[in-house]
């Protein structure tokens, strides 16, 4: 019987006009036909942009089981995330982004730990962050393996995310209704959308672990990404700004379902 992980890779795109999109997709989608372990099925969610979905119905995925679902409203990667995850198929979920890649280990590891620890309910890779030409620019959630910084090493836990939140969910295996008892992510909420979700779930204690293995490579700084859009187009992101949205993450994580936020200077 072929060996076959019962999990959902959500794929989100917004747009196919980023410089050198196609090379992107195509390595990060044979990243996903390259798993040593066969994953359930590649769920792509795109918009309505007829130049994207033209390359996605074109693409060759071999064997892979893919299916394409178009999103029309807010195309913000955290409202198709949770599109995604309404949609999925699967036990398990997982999320890729189209400029990133998975390791072709991972998925075999991410089956291995779930018999080993079959209590813990979403494992994080240990991230390789690169810029647009593949140099190495540093590791993402290896921290928790740091002696003297996690309380149980391997586990990320809400005190750690209180004084810690360079953690990411790219790559990320968890299941389904977790996410969907605790809520998906807040698309209100700008920059650290991704730390007040960690922040709820840990909150909530589900059980997440590291798995010590380098498992994705995440494209940190790309041409028209929000983080090279702050550093080249004039509009610098101030520390009060980085600040603010900390703090409102660790306001509203304890809350499930999203609300309205409005953005208002420290002052007022």
């Amino acid at each position: 019987m072929e060996n076959i992980l019962d999990v959902t890779i959500i794929l989100p795109i917004k747009s196919a006009v980023a410089r050198d999109f196609e090379d992107y997709f195509d390595k990060a989608v044979t990243s996903v036909k390259n798993q040593k372990v066969k994953i359930k099925e590649l769920l792509i969610v795109t918009t309505p942009e007829e130049k994207l979905n033209a390359h996605v119905d074109s693409y060759d995925y071999g064997d892979l089981n893919y299916r394409k679902i178009v999103f029309e409203k807010d195309p913000s990667f955290a409202a198709q995330i949770n599109f995604g995850v309404e949609n999925a198929a699967s036990k398990w979920v997982s999320f890729l982004e189209f400029d990133d890649e998975y390791a072709n280990i991972w998925f075999d590891n991410v089956q291995k730990y779930m018999g080993y620890y079959p209590m813990v309910q979403a494992f994080l890779p240990v991230v390789v962050d690169t810029d647009e030409k593949g140099a190495f620019a540093g590791f993402t959630n290896e921290a928790v393996f740091a002696a003297n910084f996690a309380q149980e090493v391997g586990y990320l836990t809400n005190d750690i995310l209180q004084d810690y939140q360079n953690f990411q969910t790219s790559g990320m295996v968890i299941r389904k209704d977790v996410i969907e008892d605790f809520g998906g992510f807040k698309a209100s909420i700008k920059l650290t959308f991704v730390y007040e979700f960690l922040l709820r779930l840990t909150y909530n204690s589900t059980s997440i672990m590291a798995i010590p293995k380098l498992g994705y490579k995440h494209t940190n700084m790309r041409e028209g990404s929000i983080f090279w859009n702050y550093k080249f187009s004039g509009e610098k992101m101030i520390d009060d700004e980085v600040k603010f949205w900390v703090q409102t993450a660790k306001k509203e994580y304890f809350f499930k379902d999203d609300r309205t936020i409005k953005y208002q200077s420290q002052n007022d």
